[in-house]
């Protein structure tokens, strides 16, 4: 894990963010700044930089947190009404933080194209 990263900080502990699932690959919490009514955010507990990042062997990796989000969703009640589960990769495409993660918005209606 990179020691500056915030989110390798927060799967360590190290910044205090209530936990919706964990287990040994992936962590889930609320987004501090959220664009919907529900908006939680997925990630590995491996640092990995970007969606460019992955390989092969993280195609496991990828599944288990599509299997995370549905269970979140229909845990948390949003699943029927629906949700959408989005990765941004690189600057141009919106990502801020530095480490691959999935957000996953439900609870408002969801526009067609995002942007």
């Amino acid at each position: 894990m990179s020691t500056d990263c915030l989110f390798c900080k927060i799967a360590r502990g190290e910044i205090p963010a209530p936990f919706l699932y964990e287990d040994e690959q992936v962590v889930a919490f609320r987004d501090i700044e959220p664009q919907a009514p529900q908006h939680i955010l997925i990630i590995p507990r491996q640092h990995i930089r970007t969606t460019l990042d992955l390989s092969s062997v993280d195609n496991a990796l990828v599944g288990h947190i599509y299997q995370v989000a549905s269970q979140l969703a229909r845990q948390l009640g949003f699943a029927e009404d629906g949700f959408r589960i989005v990765n941004n990769c690189n600057e141009s495409g919106g990502q801020v933080v530095w480490h691959l993660h999935f957000h996953l918005l439900a609870g408002r209606q969801m526009g067609w194209p995002p942007g």
